[in-house]
């Protein structure tokens, strides 16, 4: 069995959470990204390839789960700005809990909804 490093193990998570996961102008996806300095996370229409709303926490200091909050309160206030009521969340092969889960309740806190079939 072949040894991967931890970086390539999350790729290949990401690869098959991509598989299922797409997001469309009336339902983007949040794609999150954690990194041990800052988190990431933007608001993407996979149909036409573009971002609709993001936030990041590159200039707040420790990415803390607090930090996190705060950072999906941001992209869930920049997201109503843009008309955005549902979303899909990718978690980028990270696990769902910690930070990835403090940023999706940050979004969920400002009003969104997470899943294709909730209205």
């Amino acid at each position: 069995m072949k040894v991967q490093s931890r970086k390539s193990a999350r790729v290949q998570r990401h690869k098959r959470v991509r598989k299922r996961v797409n997001g469309t102008a009336e339902c983007p996806r949040l794609a999150i990204m954690v990194s041990n300095r800052s988190m990431y996370a933007q608001l993407i229409d996979d149909t036409v390839g573009c971002t609709l709303a993001s936030a990041n926490s590159v200039k707040e200091g420790n990415p803390t789960v607090a930090a996190a909050q705060a950072l999906g309160e941001r992209l869930g206030g920049a997201a109503q700005e843009a008309g955005i009521k549902r979303f899909v969340t990718d978690r980028g092969g990270f696990r769902y809990h910690g930070r990835v889960k403090a940023i999706v309740d940050g979004v969920l806190a400002t009003g969104l909804s997470n899943g294709k079939e909730a209205k």
